[in-house]
């Protein structure tokens, strides 16, 4: 298959092999490994693990077409997946091989199979044998002879931006992976902790696309761009025709735009725009974001010890809450935690066991009474 440039993040264990121009590159993929595949490449990917899926999740950058659609290219195949090698006349595949057409159809309509087809053990070793993984670098072998390094990078190798007993995040960009640099890409993994969640925050320039890898659990974010049709299906009328009285003086509106999240469920979130992510209380949820418009962007909380309206004057917050500064403050630092917070049910459990609690020595000092 020939692709557009990618950036891709993996699941399982597997092997790519690319042919670039006169480079022939393999390399085993780990979970966590994050990798470049340039434009116009030829690849084919093995999975080494015959107990489990290799998945992949991917950034496309198309290059082949104006309206940028993308497309994959299959030259090798048959019928399924058909080769496009089956639309050139007959006279330009004799002339460019150099053999009779018949001869060339067993070749390029033998494959029914599809675009997946079952290996040997013997073939998934002979097709991954030159291969090399992330801690090693990588193998460019050219025609020449001649061998560089350059290969995927494994952000879950790498320390953790925020950590703490309610979820981990792990980010590369192309301070940490060059391969990314031009693309003004990053990627990040978030691992969030049953019941946990990711305190609400935004990110000044950056838009990400965001894909479930495991777990289940739901996103809610504030939109200023939903359509009205969405918004009155959505709304009361009498609540409808207030918005609309709003936005046509001229105040902001925010819709709240959320969903339940499994694994594969993929939504976006652009630059600007407030969200938080929750993962289910029975299960952690693992989240993979391509982060585009990297450059200078700034990740900014608003919520916890990271909240950055803490960095408001007394005076600003007095005027922006029409409060006085104390009473704000006071219910911003009542979190403690920073980045990944207890969710929602667990701050509601935590609080029924301390009113429990209380309950209990309430009761113990009228027995003692």
């Amino acid at each position: 298959m020939i692709v557009n440039n990618t950036v891709d993040f993996v699941a399982g264990r597997g092997t790519i092999n690319l042919i670039h121009q006169q480079n022939k590159e393999s390399y085993n993929l780990e979970r966590g490994d994050v990798i470049r595949v340039p434009a116009g490449a030829l690849i084919y990917l093995i999975n080494r693990d015959s107990n489990d899926k290799f998945q992949i999740a991917s950034l496309f950058q198309p290059v082949s077409t104006p309206t940028n659609t993308f497309r994959e290219f299959f030259g090798v195949g048959g019928e399924n997946p058909e080769s496009f090698f089956n639309v050139f006349s007959d006279e330009i595949l004799e002339a460019a091989f150099n053999t009779e057409r018949e001869r060339l159809d067993k070749v390029f309509r033998q494959q029914r199979q599809g675009e997946i087809v079952e290996a040997s053990q013997e073939q998934i070793r002979a097709l991954s044998r030159d291969a090399s993984s992330s801690q090693e670098g990588g193998h460019i072998w050219s025609r020449r002879g001649s061998r560089s390094s350059r290969g995927p990078y494994n952000l879950l190798n790498k320390r953790p931006t925020h950590s703490n007993e309610f979820g981990q995040l792990h980010e590369v960009d192309g301070n940490d992976y060059s391969q990314l640099q031009d693309l003004d890409v990053a990627v990040t993994f978030h691992n969030i902790k049953q019941g946990a969640m990711v305190a609400p925050f935004y990110n000044s320039k950056a838009t990400s696309l965001v894909v479930v890898v495991e777990g289940r659990g739901r996103f809610e974010m504030a939109c200023p761009h939903v359509s009205s049709s969405k918004r009155q299906r959505s709304q009361g009328r009498r609540e409808y025709e207030q918005e609309e009285e709003r936005e046509e003086s001229g105040s902001a509106h925010y819709q709240r735009v959320s969903a339940r999240l499994s694994p594969r469920t993929a939504f976006i979130v652009p630059a600007g725009h407030p969200v938080s992510i929750v993962a289910s209380d029975n299960q952690n949820l693992q989240i993979v974001a391509f982060k585009i418009n990297v450059e200078n962007n700034q990740r900014n909380y608003l919520a916890g010890q990271e909240n950055v309206l803490n960095q408001l004057e007394r005076e600003a917050k007095e005027l922006a809450f029409n409060m006085p500064a104390k009473e704000v403050e006071a219910i911003f630092n009542n979190q403690r935690q920073s980045v990944f917070l207890p969710g929602p049910n667990q701050r509601q459990q935590r609080e029924e066991g301390r009113h429990g609690g209380l309950l209990l020595d309430t009761i113990k000092d009228v027995f003692m009474f």
